[in-house]
């Protein structure tokens, strides 16, 4: 397994999509977060065909921090099932991937940011 992940994730609006930024990135369980502006998505929700327009985050982690930030991510959403989706990394610049490990805390099995424990819990899509 790797020691390093990408997850990507959607939502609702640029502004959400910074909101849940700052804060896994303030909470160290993401060394960098890149939002890509506005884009459709079509997608089938409870058995209507929907297109919504939403911000694509770009979550650069470790594996080691992923359950604590998945859990994050789950807190701070709007979405009732936000996409959560892992990419293992197999490689990159050394030098990159050194400032990633040192940018993301170990897991310390406390409180993610928007866990549960937290956050009111998520509205429906």
């Amino acid at each position: 397994m790797s020691e390093f992940c990408m997850v990507l994730s959607t939502a609702p609006s640029c502004q959400a999509a910074e909101e849940i930024a700052r804060e896994i990135v303030s909470g160290e369980l993401a060394a960098c977060v890149q939002i890509v502006p506005l884009h459709r998505s079509v997608y089938r929700w409870k058995g209507q065909l929907c297109s919504d327009e939403e911000a694509l985050m770009l979550i650069k982690t470790t594996t080691a921090a992923y359950a604590q930030l998945e859990a994050a991510i789950r807190g701070l959403h709007s979405y009732e099932v936000p996409e959560i989706v892992r990419l293992d990394l197999s490689g990159g610049s050394q030098p990159y991937l050194e400032w990633l490990r040192e940018s993301v805390r170990a897991p310390d099995g406390g409180s993610a940011p928007g866990s549960p424990e937290t956050r009111p819990l998520p509205r429906e899509r």
